[in-house]
């Protein structure tokens, strides 16, 4: 499976894995750099979702009934 079709879950499992691995001493320098190049592209990833949720919690907005709708951005 593709880094990109990871859910934020998974990919924030895989990072956790991936540090773990990084940690550990049996890696070979290309291993480790290989490793890191996926850690930095899960990190990427994993922030651009959790940007994309605040915004969308940041549009959410109390209606006259007290419920919750999405509001436009001013």
């Amino acid at each position: 499976m593709e880094l990109a079709e990871l859910s934020f879950e998974e990919a924030y499992a895989r990072l956790e894995e991936i540090v773990r691995r990084l940690e550990g001493d049996d890696l070979t320098i290309e291993q480790s750099v290989e490793l890191y190049e996926q850690g930095v592209e899960l990190v990427r990833q994993c922030n651009a979702r959790l940007d994309g949720a605040e915004l969308r919690i940041s549009q959410l907005a109390p209606s006259g009934d007290g419920e919750l709708r999405v509001a436009p951005l001013p």
